[in-house]
Parts: C-alpha cells; structure tokens; sequence
C-alpha cells in the first residue's frame, strides 16, 4: 500500500471512532475473568442501544422461543459473544451513518454492508461455521475503508466510483487511482480500534481470502468474501454476473448444487428485510430474489454459453499445448520425452500381462555426409520424409519417435518379433526405394534398422535394457553393411565344461 495514503488515513483528524460502549465491552469481554454482570450493567446504561438489543434477540433473526427481557438475560442465553456482536455493529452504525459521504452514494453502502452481514451469518450456519457472529459483524464493516477513504481524500474518490459498474472492480480502481484500496485501509482502521484478529483479517482480507495463511482465519475471511459477492446480488443493477460467481464459487468451495444457492440467496433477501430495520439501516426498494433471478435469466444464458465457449477454447490450448510439449517439431513425431515416458508404461504392461513389445531403432546411414554434401536444410528435409514414412507404418496403438539427431524409434505394443521385423523391413525399402527431394536436388538415402521384441524367455527387468538391446541389433546393421534390418537375440549359453 501507497506509504503516503497510509500517513493520510493515520493522520485524518476525521477518522470514524469505535463508540466508548463498544470499546467498554471489548475490553471486558477480552478478560480472562469475564465479569458478565459488568457488562450487562454497561450494556443498559444506554437505553436506546439496550432496546434495540432486546428487539433483535426477540427477532425471528435468532429464533429464540423464549422471550428475553432483560440484558443479563440475553448474555445467559445467547452468550457473550452474540452480544457483543450486536453492541459493536448497533453502536458503529449507529455512529458511522451520521457521517454523510461526499464521494459515494452512501444508500448503497449501506445496502451492500447490511446484505453482506446478513449472508454472512447464513452462509457460516449453512456451513456450520462455529464464528457466526463473528462473520455478522466483520462483513457489516468490511467496507469500512469506503468511508475513511471518503474522508481522507474526498471528491477524488467520487471520481474513483465514477470510474466503475460494479464493487468487483472498485479494489483494482482503487490501487491504480490512489495507490491503496479500502479493504487494505480497513484493516488500519480495524488495527486502530484493536478489534482481534477474527474481525480484523477478514475486514483487510475481503477482497483476496486466498492470501490468509491461517487455516481459522481463512475460513472465516472466505466466507466474509463470498458475502460481499452475495450481497452484490441485490445491490448491482445488472445482478447475472454477480449470481453467476456465487453459484460457481459455492460450487466450488461448498460442492453447494445451483438450486440449493439459489434457496439460500432467496433466504438471504428475505432475512436482510428484519436486520435493515433492526439497525435502522435504509436500504431503499429490494426486490425479492426470485423476481431478481428471472431478470437476470437471460443474461445467465449468455454467460454460461460464454464460460461454455471459453472452456471449450481453453481445452484445445491445452491439447496443442501438451501436443507441443510432446511433440518433435522438425517431423511431428514424439519427441524423447514421450517416447520414454511411453516406453516405460508399455514396459510395465508387458510384464504384467505377459504380452510382448517390440521396438524398432533406425538410424539414417551416413547422415553426415548428407548434411555436408548438400548442406543442413537437405539434411532436414531426409530426416522430414523419413519421419513420415515411419508416421505412415505406426498403428493408433503404436508411438513413432525421433530419438535423437537422425535417430527415429518405432515401439509396437502387443507385437511379436516375425511382425516387427516385417514393419522394419517395410519401412527399409520404403526408404531406399526413391531419392528424397530438396528444391532441384535428388538426394539418395538408405537407413539401417535394429529390432528386438520383449517376450516369454528374454530376461529383461526394466525398459533401459529393451533400449540396449534395440542399440546393439543397429549396430549389427551398421557392421553388417548398412541398409539392412538386424534382430536382437540373447546370446546362447555357453556349454559347461565337462
């Protein structure tokens, strides 16, 4: 973050300050011996904040059959934590909305704070989430830094809302405008007021959860961030996009089907109605869910049909890519790494189904003078053509492969010695059979072949050993007056000594 803007929001004389009650409260609560009379007492000195109190535990937002009428009470049933909740949001937003905002339109800040709190606390019971109201109170301020930043730098971030549709875009316009964004200037205000890390990290955190390293902490400052996206649902006045990235995020994250995301946003809609006013929060005209999603239906559509396309586009990237990857680029056969990578699955099947596997080595006979006589390009063109031909005489079963320089390899699953050394044979007067053409010349080529098959007798116990054999039967060919095909066989036993 921009150390300058960090100064600015340090140094604002204007800042929003955590209530004397809410700071009263936290102190107590953090206290290894919590005294909840105290609290209680300190709670009911402020009528209007205990009323208000009182008026949600009875809500059908907690569910409570049995009717609470008094502070103490409501510790003792709902515990200190849930009280604490609402002590901290009743008196900040209480506090907060008194500062009128210049550079954004504050209903909307309202409306996507009260949203977001009211989805997180659905969202941490539907996943059974211990820090419920933990996640009530962080998503209500998660958008805290909007405010210190209205404050800070005024009309200049009027400008920065000018600048965006939607709130999935304001951190990015935000970093590039002023050098810092307001989930990072939340996090000061949070360090400020001394909230714990429970607040703290998911407040700073909304907008990138991936970065909290700490396993409790990140699951409640996801859960913080996918409120946020919940709550842009009602907020946005083009809602596809945002219903889109819930249901795919909740997918994701929840293995949460479509149909049960949508119960759960409709749920979020109706319930955010009661805590608006519960808080006295203005949210202007809502829509019900349901009459949300039918909008959006089409634009739905057409978002998935995109998504549809871009998957299908990147499939296909990814398919060239690993043939790429695979693939020699001179004369579009395997490249080494496949080939060894295939000769060892094909290895380990032989052995374990105790079915042969044959390969072919061939090696361009005097390649050398090739390359010298009629210069480099020719060479490649021979080695093309070559590869070509042993393209050609591999089945869909096979891997045809340029071994290294002008050494090309062929291996055959499944086939014995007599068809191997047909194919070797095949290819050989293939080869020899016409001159390979480069521009106006006519180059003459021959190829020498070692064959070997992995069978029932041969002893070999691990794929560099099918190699080697395949080497020592080309080098036979080589010997043996070039332009010929060699098999590999095992040496015979010498007889014993009498």
């Amino acid at each position: 973050m921009n150390e300058q803007l960090i100064q600015k929001v340090r140094q604002c004389p204007n800042l929003p300050s955590l209530p004397s009650i809410a700071v009263q409260v936290l102190d107590l609560a953090q206290k290894a011996d919590v005294d909840i009379a105290e609290i209680a007492r300190i709670i009911s000195k402020d009528p209007a904040l205990s009323s208000k109190i009182l008026r949600t535990v009875n809500s059908s937002f907690y569910g409570r059959s049995q009717h609470v009428s008094t502070i103490s009470h409501a510790l003792v049933i709902l515990g200190l934590q849930s009280v604490k909740t609402l002590v901290l949001g009743f008196s900040l937003v209480t506090n907060l909305t008194k500062n009128k905002s210049r550079g954004f339109k504050h209903i909307t800040y309202w409306k996507r704070s009260i949203f977001s709190a009211t989805a997180a606390r659905s969202i941490a019971a539907k996943i059974n989430l211990v820090q419920q109201e933990e996640a009530f109170l962080a998503a209500l301020l998660q958008d805290i830094g909007m405010l210190v930043l209205d404050q800070v730098v005024g009309d200049e971030y009027g400008v920065v809302h000018e600048k965006i549709k939607t709130h999935r875009e304001l951190c990015e316009v935000e970093q590039e405008s002023l050098g810092g964004t307001h989930a990072e200037v939340g996090g000061i205000l949070a360090e400020q007021w001394k909230l714990p890390p429970l607040l703290s990290i998911p407040i700073s955190h909304h907008h990138k959860s991936s970065e909290v390293s700490d396993p409790g902490l990140k699951k409640l400052a996801e859960v913080v961030e996918l409120s946020g996206g919940c709550a842009d649902v009602f907020v946005d006045p083009e809602p596809a996009q945002a219903i889109a990235t819930v249901r795919k995020t909740f997918l994701e994250r929840h293995q949460m089907p479509e149909a049960e995301v949508d119960a759960l946003l409709a749920d979020i809609g109706k319930r955010t109605k009661e805590v608006a006013s519960l808080f006295e929060i203005n949210v202007g005209s809502t829509q019900e869910y349901e009459a949300i999603l039918k909008k959006a239906n089409e634009a739905l559509i057409e978002i998935t049909l995109q998504s549809q396309r871009q998957a299908t586009t990147l499939q296909q990237i990814n398919i060239q890519l690993k043939e790429q990857a695979t693939t020699d680029a001179l004369t579009g056969l395997a490249n080494r790494a496949r080939f060894d990578q295939f000769l060892a699955e094909q290895f380990a099947l032989s052995v374990k189904m105790g079915r042969p596997l044959s390969l072919v080595l061939i090696d361009i006979d005097k390649f050398k003078s090739v390359n010298d006589k009629y210069g480099h390009p020719a060479g490649d063109q021979v080695i093309r053509v070559i590869g070509k031909l042993l393209k050609t005489a591999a089945r869909q079963q096979d891997v045809a492969a340029r071994y290294g320089g002008e050494e090309m390899a062929l291996l055959m699953p499944d086939t014995n010695r007599s068809t191997a050394a047909t194919v070797a044979e095949t290819v050989r007067r293939a080869v020899g059979a016409r001159p390979v053409q480069h521009e106006k010349l006519h180059i003459p080529v021959t190829a020498s072949f070692g064959v070997v098959t992995f069978e029932k007798g041969i002893p070999f116990t691990q794929p560099g050993q099918i190699l080697k054999a395949a080497d020592l039967a080309l080098y036979n060919a080589k010997h043996s007056g070039r332009n010929c095909v060699k098999v590999f066989s095992m040496p015979k036993p010498k007889p014993k000594a009498a």
